[in-house]
C-alpha cells in the first residue's frame, strides 16, 4: 500500500507499507525497525512477535516517547505487560495495532508533532 506524501519530508515518514516491508522516506526496509520522526530508521532484533522482551522496550524507552505504535504484523496482536512494565512506570503509552494500521496512526501523530516511535515487526521472507 502507498501512502500520501506530505509536507513532512524533512521527517521519518512512512511512505508504503506492505507485507514483507516498509519504505520510510521511499527507501525500503524488510527487517524488523524503529523509527522516529527526526532520527533515521534503526534495525529491531525482534524478527518476529514471539522475540520481542523487555529489553527491547528498554531500548525503545531510550528515546523518550510520549507513546510508542507497535505495529505487530499482518493481525493486531497484544504484548504482555510485563514486557511494556518499565515504560508504563514512565507515563509512555504502548498502542499495538496490524502494521498496516501502525504505519498510518504513526504518520498522523508524527504530523501533528507527537513525540510517537513507530517499532515494526517485519518477519523475515519465508522461501
Amino acid at each position: 500500500m502507498k501512502l500520501h506524501q506530505s509536507d513532512t519530508q524533512k521527517y521519518q515518514t512512512v511512505t508504503g507499507y506492505d507485507a514483507s516491508g516498509v519504505e520510510i522516506n521511499a527507501e525500503r526496509y524488510n527487517y524488523s525497525l524503529i523509527v522516529l520522526p527526526e532520527t533515521p530508521p534503526r534495525p529491531l532484533d525482534a524478527p518476529t512477535f514471539e522475540d520481542l522482551n523487555a529489553a527491547h522496550f528498554d531500548l525503545i524507552g531510550q528515546d523518550n516517547p510520549d507513546v510508542v505504535i507497535l505495529g505487530t504484523g499482518e493481525r493486531q496482536r497484544f504484548i504482555h505487560p510485563r514486557l511494556t512494565a518499565a515504560l508504563t512506570l514512565r507515563r509512555i503509552g504502548v498502542e499495538c495495532m496490524d502494521s498496516q494500521a501502525a504505519c498510518r496512526t504513526y504518520n498522523i501523530l508524527m504530523g501533528e508533532g507527537r513525540k510517537v516511535t513507530l517499532a515494526l515487526i517485519i518477519p523475515p521472507a519465508t522461501a
